[in-house]
């Protein structure tokens, strides 16, 4: 369903007084804009007059208030589909949409779809989160993200209210986010304040992180393991990496972009093979980052940079001059999967944990933080938002973190000295 937000941008209105409509009551109310333009809303169905009356109050109420409802018998399924379109396919990644895509079309719509927005009740959303609870905690806890963002939104543009329970009387309806104060069933434990048990199933602990290192060197992964394990980049972003991005004197990488699908696009609107590998923007303000190079992984780019002229030449013709460190003999940007089967092979010929990938990421966050290495730090190298998000997700109960200040210089330090301790090979 499309429905013109700018409705809502009135500039005036008049409320006539209650009459007879097919046999029962109602009242008209008619907006004005800027433009001229008027829209006018019966509001009927009412048994008597007296209810029309009071109904009549609360919308004046809420005209005077700025909290008056426009779009009265939009469906929650309209408005959801709606907002997943027009307001976050535009602002966030396509891997964010599709899990949002996910969890409107298959948990939210079918559980509230014909609900109209103005009916919404808390007690509908807590049912919603118990039933997601009680199939999957993951799932819940998504469900109740986009219910969060997706509602404060219909607050924002005027397209829902709160039905708020008997007995509370108001002189007209109030604007309030139905999902607040509304939480996930008690079985769902929360996560504990600046802590997380790791899995040390799901992670690499050094040892196997060298051995996960040293087997990549004679496959085309290698550059993306050092960029994953001892960088701590996101699949995504470790595409999108270029010669450029190195401040070769200073020794640093600045993380800008990441490839993926564009949004709002599709596979027609590009050359062949290359949907999935546009630029495009971080996943958030905090992915925009400067990280220190390990001499170890420079010393692979400096390297990775001969291969990358030796091909050039090589392929004049047809070589594609894209400055992507990890990238095929002819210079084409490697898709997010690229590495899924070379990976897998890695981990089964080398007895390591079948682990996912994101996971190495989590490896080398667990090293920083099991080496003492500043939190704060830790969350920037990661691109975290927040602090607590690093150690939430990645922080071991086990070990004490101290909170003091450590430059740059001091990652290349621990993850040189951690390479040097466990195994002479990288010299």
């Amino acid at each position: 369903m499309e429905f013109d937000l700018k409705l809502q941008q009135f500039v005036d209105w008049k409320v006539y007084n209650v009459t007879p409509i097919k046999n029962k009551f109602g009242y008209r109310v008619v907006l004005m804009y800027a433009d001229g333009t008027k829209m006018p809303q019966q509001k009927s169905g009412f048994a008597t007059k007296k209810a029309a009356n009071a109904d009549r109050d609360k919308t004046l109420g809420e005209l005077y208030s700025g909290t008056y409802v426009v779009y009265s018998n939009v469906k929650v399924k309209d408005f959801m589909l709606f907002w997943l379109e027009k307001e976050m396919r535009p602002r966030i990644t396509s891997g964010s949409y599709e899990t949002y895509s996910n969890i409107v079309n298959n948990h939210v719509i079918p559980a509230m779809g014909n609900i109209k927005m103005t009916e919404i009740k808390r007690s509908h959303i807590q049912s919603l989160y118990n039933e997601e609870a009680a199939a999957s905690v993951s799932i819940a806890r998504l469900v109740k993200t986009v219910m969060n963002t997706s509602m404060q939104y219909a607050v924002n543009k005027k397209i829902i209210t709160l039905i708020l329970p008997d007995g509370i009387e108001v002189s007209f309806r109030v604007s309030i986010n139905p999902t607040i104060d509304v939480a996930l069933p008690k079985q769902i434990e929360k996560k504990v304040y600046h802590t997380r048990n790791i899995d040390t199933q799901k992670t690499l602990n050094m040892e196997q992180v060298l051995t996960l290192i040293e087997a990549s060197k004679d496959t085309p992964i290698h550059m993306q393991v050092l960029f994953a394990v001892l960088l701590g980049l996101r699949r995504c972003e470790i595409n999108g990496v270029k010669y450029s991005d190195i401040d070769y004197i200073n020794r640093t990488l600045k993380v800008q972009r990441q490839l993926g699908k564009k949004p709002n696009t599709t596979a027609g609107d590009f050359p062949a093979k290359t949907f999935t590998k546009q630029e495009i923007g971080l996943k958030t303000p905090s992915s925009y980052r400067t990280i220190p190079i390990p001499d170890y992984v420079f010393e692979a780019i400096l390297e990775e940079r001969k291969v990358y002229e030796k091909n050039r030449r090589r392929r004049s013709g047809t070589f594609q001059d894209l400055d992507y460190i990890c990238c095929s003999t002819y210079g084409r940007p490697r898709s997010k999967d690229f590495h899924w089967r070379h990976y897998k092979k890695l981990l089964e010929e080398n007895g390591l944990p079948d682990i996912r990938w994101h996971d190495l990421r989590s490896a080398f966050c667990t090293i920083l933080l099991k080496n003492n290495f500043n939190p704060k730090a830790v969350s920037q190298l990661m691109g975290h938002a927040k602090e607590i998000i690093t150690i939430d997700v990645y922080g071991d109960t086990a070990e004490t973190l101290k909170d003091t200040s450590m430059p740059f210089g001091d990652i290349n330090e621990i993850i040189e000295d951690c390479l040097d301790d466990l195994q002479p090979f990288i010299d």
